[in-house]
């Protein structure tokens, strides 16, 4: 069931730097809003330089042309 929600006395910098952040994201300031807390209730976080190298290995992936041929096998497999 969807919610409307509603922010009152929002300091100007805040909100100028949302409208910043919805603009570099081609967002409404409605759609960055909402994208931020969707972020937030995900707890989603970035991955380090170590966990992506670890995962690349993990796949076994060592060149960009690699990567690209087994792309297209799982592509061509669907």
């Amino acid at each position: 069931m969807a919610v409307n929600l509603s922010i009152k006395n929002a300091p100007d910098e805040v909100l100028q730097g949302l409208r910043r952040r919805a603009e570099k994201h081609h967002r409404s300031l409605q759609g960055e809003m909402l994208a931020i807390l969707e972020e937030a209730v995900r707890g989603s976080r970035r991955l380090t330089v170590y966990e992506v190298l670890a995962e690349v290995r993990r796949l076994g992936l060592h060149t960009p042309r690699e990567a690209a041929a087994d792309t297209r096998a799982d592509r061509d497999a669907r």
